[in-house]
């Protein structure tokens, strides 16, 4: 600090140096020589008392730089020193910790040295035990043996062939009562599970038909269809690949093919053109391919509402167009897509109710009947062909399963097969979803009637509600009602055996005494 007050001193001395330097200078040049002493002298005096007032000021400020760090080294010396008694007491802490710590673990040592020479010694005295145990059962088994003639293999396979018959009878009534109370339980849950599945899908009992005949204005019109030597028919015949029959019957032409898509397509044309009323070859080629691209719209778009009303996806687009042609096939007058898409509905339904997979079953329940969409054209069964089509656009094998087992031809290999079985028959047999011929429906009740009138003692005989119900009136007189329950029964087994039908025949007789009499 005094070398810092030294240098300050010595800036202060060379200022006024230069200070007295200057005013010398001055007062030589404006000749005032005296005057100029005079001041340099008293300027040398304040300086000098100026430099020994700093001085005094710079040794006062360093003592008290020396005294303020004098006192933060004591201050420091004392904070280090209260830390090291800190860390000392932390060791000497820590080392009573580990001796009482290491005792213990001596401790520890001698208890288990103990114990384990304890347990060595039990364990040889149980070997001991064993082995003492194991010649006294040697030797009562040897007695045993001489006693009753028979080897310990031979008693324990005695033993077992009785325990085994015992069992076995056991077993037997247990799984015969198991089996009873699963049957019953299973039919009642299953009823249940269709009769809910019936309930919540409702649809129109009627579906719609593919038309095969058209309305003609007027006689006249057979004509103009016919053209001039039959060109316009045989034009329209090669444009759609339908037959057109054309004969006498009144104001009406039939179309022929067993192509549903294509005979539709020769239906919207041909009553386009006459509509029109313009019939010839280009006309008809043109109407014809125009309709062609609209029925193909249509496929598409039906096949995709079908697959977006299910909630399903990734089917496949072929599959799509081959579901929408279904639109234009029927079965037994039955709409193939509205059957496929009720079987998907009935079938996700069940698989709801049974906790297995929903998305599954209306898959394999709308792609079922996939095969009668192109069955015209390729040989084999419509769920052979289904199989085959499902399998060469990757559908699952429990898809594929369930489109070949829905007529019962193979055995379903999972829960969502057999129930796409199930609703296929429900969709199938309820009354009314169905048409036949009016000569097979006239044969099948005058059959139904036959069979019913052909027992003794039945005096009348009613087919109803379409030929599914058959009541049986019986006399009275003639007939009990214990032989009422046998004709009930007889008649049904003989209609079952006898006659083929779509879904189930109720068949209900009655016998009723009457008691008359007149006041006279």
């Amino acid at each position: 600090m005094n070398t810092v007050a030294y240098l300050i001193l010595g800036i202060l001395i060379g200022l006024l140096s230069f200070a007295v330097f200057y005013i010398v200078n001055r007062r030589k040049t404006d000749k005032r020589g005296e005057s100029i002493q005079r001041d340099y002298e008293r300027l040398i005096a304040e300086a000098k008392k100026e430099a020994e007032r700093i001085k005094k000021e710079a040794s006062l400020e360093a003592k008290d730089i020396l005294y303020r760090a004098r006192a933060e080294a004591e201050k420091e010396q004392r904070e280090l020193r209260r830390e090291l008694n800190h860390i000392e007491r932390r060791i000497r802490n820590k080392e009573e910790n580990l001796e009482r710590k290491l005792d213990q673990i001596e401790k520890r040592e001698n208890s288990i040295s103990r114990r384990e020479r304890e347990l060595n010694q039990r364990e040889n005295e149980i070997k001991d035990r064993e082995q003492r145990l194991n010649s006294l059962i040697a030797q009562e088994m040897k007695k045993i043996e001489e006693i009753s003639g028979m080897t310990r293999e031979q008693a324990r396979d005695e033993l077992m062939r009785k325990v085994e018959e015992e069992t076995r009878f056991e077993v037997a009534r247990l799984v015969r009562s198991i089996e009873e109370e699963a049957r019953e339980t299973a039919e009642k849950k299953a009823k249940e599970i269709i009769s809910l599945a019936i309930q919540r899908y409702a649809s129109d009992y009627v579906a719609d038909t593919t038309v095969s005949a058209v309305a003609l204005p007027s006689d006249e019109m057979k004509g103009r269809i016919i053209g001039r030597e039959g060109r316009n028919i045989r034009a329209l015949e090669a444009a759609t690949g339908v037959d057109l029959i054309v004969d006498d019957t009144p104001e009406m032409v039939t179309l022929s093919s067993f192509d549903p898509v294509r005979r539709e397509i020769a239906r919207v044309s041909l009553e386009r053109l006459i509509n029109d009323g313009r019939i010839h070859p280009a006309r008809i080629e043109e109407v014809v391919e125009k309709v062609q691209k609209e029925i193909d719209a249509i496929i598409k778009d039906e096949g995709e509402k079908a697959v977006f009303d299910l909630g399903l996806s990734g089917v496949h687009p072929d599959l799509i167009r081959l579901l929408g042609r279904l639109k234009y096939r029927t079965s037994y007058g039955q709409n193939v897509l509205q059957h496929s898409r009720e079987v998907a509905y009935l079938a996700g339904m069940m698989a709801g109710e049974l906790g297995v997979d929903v998305k599954l079953a209306k898959r394999a329940g709308l792609l079922h009947d996939i095969g009668k969409a192109v069955d015209h054209e390729v040989e084999g069964s419509h769920h052979e062909i289904g199989v085959n089509i499902a399998r060469k656009y990757g559908e699952d094998e429990r898809v594929l399963n369930a489109i070949a087992c829905h007529h019962g031809d193979v055995d379903p290999i999972c829960v969502e097969a057999a129930l796409v079985a199930a609703a296929d028959a429900l969709s199938a047999a309820r009354p009314g979803v169905r048409r036949e011929s009016i000569e097979n429906y006239i044969k099948r009740l005058k059959k139904i009637e036959e069979i019913a009138n052909s027992y003794d003692g039945v005096e009348k005989c009613y087919a109803m509600q379409a030929g599914r119900e058959v009541r049986v009136i019986v006399k009275p007189d003639d007939v009990t009602d214990e032989i009422s329950s046998m004709i009930v029964r007889d008649i049904a087994r003989k209609i079952q055996s006898e006659l083929t039908y779509p879904g189930q025949i109720k068949v209900m007789v009655i016998r009723e005494t009457r008691f008359v009499d007149y006041a006279k």
